[in-house]
């Protein structure tokens, strides 16, 4: 009996697989087709960037909120939800922009609904795997988080490819191609188990009792760090592959994001694989250490093209960052439920809005050097590696507070 319950939540833990798939085809779509909505419909580009900050600025509010609605709902209609929204938003995306009578406002539209479906996705897959009765969480947590990076690559390739055999004028054939997988995996989450945080009668943590425990604040700075360390190098590396390698921007695209989320993606495959035989706390130092030599790599060196290894090795070692910090909460607030995962995929999101831009910054005022920007970028996986190192201690002082 035993064994048939945690068969079926294999197909729960499938499902979330391709719920993160689903997320990367949300974030990672649209911004193919800039050039494409700029010369289709005349939009200027200052206007189609805001697609890329509104969907994550939707996002964060989804984070920011979902903690209140999702366990007066349950996390099975939540998840339908989200799924609905995804695959809704990428359907507008191919049909609002010629409804409206303003285009932007149709593809704002169009991305508002999915950013909906996309910020959910992110606060729910990870406590629904951690809830499933699996026996490594940690690798399970890794792999799930794998299944992003591929999900980025294959949209990349297979959008690529498609516009190659077809043209990019079939570029809404292809947006309902991808709305099939959310409304796919829809379906899929109305038939599987879904398991609850929380043991039946035990309370989860208050949003006061987690602000009130130091532990808490050294994880949502993980977090933040995992998500800055993450994106500081992922945004800029297909300007050091063209610079580097000197080929086409969608050249450089391949060359230089794709091959970062590869890495990124084969780091947490190889956890999820082999991590039962590792311990995640000396995995989390590892890679934060590699983090800060590549990013010294990539900052300082004379070679563009060792430059641009570097950001494949960044890739690698950050793979780790962002799962294990959501494992290491989990095992270390046990009762924090929701809210806890709510408020650790808030800060990620910021570190993923704050490492960019912090570059940007710094690249601006050192005169439009990014290898100065990367370098002081360096402070988020430096300040990742303190953090690894204090929270042993901290969770000592505490178990010794308890004693007394």
């Amino acid at each position: 009996m035993e064994q048939t319950k945690r068969l079926s939540y294999d197909y729960t833990i499938k499902a979330c697989f391709v719920a993160y798939v689903v997320q990367a085809v949300v974030n990672n779509f649209a911004p193919l087709l800039f050039l494409t909505f700029q010369s289709a419909y005349g939009i200027p580009l200052s206007q189609i960037t805001l697609l890329i900050t509104f969907n994550f600025c939707i996002q964060l509010l989804i984070d920011a909120l979902s903690a209140k609605f999702i366990d007066k709902i349950g996390y099975r209609a939540a998840v339908v939800t989200a799924h609905v929204c995804a695959a809704a938003g990428l359907a507008f995306l191919a049909v609002l922009p010629d409804i409206f009578p303003n285009a932007f406002l149709g593809l704002l539209a169009a991305v508002t609904v999915y950013a909906v479906g996309g910020g959910l996705i992110e606060v729910l897959v990870s406590p629904i795997v951690e809830a499933c009765p699996t026996d490594n969480k940690e690798t399970a947590m890794s792999l799930l988080h794998s299944f992003y990076c591929w999900g980025h690559v294959a949209v990349v390739l297979v959008s690529t490819i498609f516009f190659f055999l077809f043209g990019i004028e079939n570029w809404k054939i292809m947006a309902l191609i991808w709305a099939l997988i959310p409304a796919a995996n829809c379906i899929q989450f109305t038939r599987v188990p879904i398991a609850s945080l929380l043991e039946e009668g035990e309370r989860g943590l208050s949003l006061k009792e987690l602000l009130a425990d130091r532990v808490f604040w050294l994880l949502l700075l993980l977090m933040i760090c995992a998500g800055a360390s993450e994106q500081a190098v992922s945004q800029w590396a297909s300007t050091f592959a063209e610079s580097g390698l000197r080929v086409t921007k969608s050249m450089g695209d391949l060359c230089g994001p794709m091959f970062f989320a590869v890495l990124m993606g084969t780091s947490r495959a190889l956890y999820g694989k082999y991590g039962e035989r590792l311990e995640l706390d000396l995995c989390m130092k590892a890679s934060a250490a590699l983090c800060i030599l590549s990013y010294l790599v990539i900052s300082l060196s004379p070679w563009p093209f060792l430059s641009l290894l570097g950001c494949g090795i960044c890739g690698f070692s950050v793979g780790i960052l962002w799962p294990g910090s959501f494992s290491i909460a989990s095992r270390t607030l046990a009762r924090g439920g929701t809210l806890l995962f709510a408020l650790l995929a808030l800060g990620g999101d910021v570190g993923c809005s704050l490492g960019p831009t912090f570059v940007g910054m710094i690249s601006s005022n050192a005169q439009g050097s990014l290898h100065m920007g990367i370098l002081a970028a360096v402070i988020f996986p430096a300040l990742m590696l303190t953090g690894c190192l204090v929270l042993p201690l901290m969770l000592m002082k505490k178990r010794e507070a308890v004693k007394a």
